[in-house]
């Protein structure tokens, strides 16, 4: 996966993002509905980490092909 299918991922999940969350206004989402919320903005976390991860290993004369997507529970426990 390139920069340009990653980023084309990320689009993909931002749009189902704000229809989710447009959804959730007044009535509020379903289970199943908070459930994808929540595994979107996993996913959307694991897309700009692996996005960041080719971009450093470039600048820094790496191979960013080398980059990998991380597990979910290592991005989402990330420190600001």
């Amino acid at each position: 996966m390139d920069d340009k299918d990653i980023l084309s991922r990320v689009g993909e999940l931002v749009t189902e993002e704000r229809a989710l969350r447009e959804r959730s206004v007044g009535q509020g989402l379903k289970d199943d509905e908070r459930a994808r919320l929540r595994d979107v903005e996993v996913s959307l976390d694991q897309c700009w980490d692996l996005l960041r991860q080719r971009r450093a290993r470039s600048e820094f004369g790496g191979n960013p092909d080398e980059a990998t997507l991380r597990p979910a529970r290592e991005v989402e426990e990330y420190e600001s």
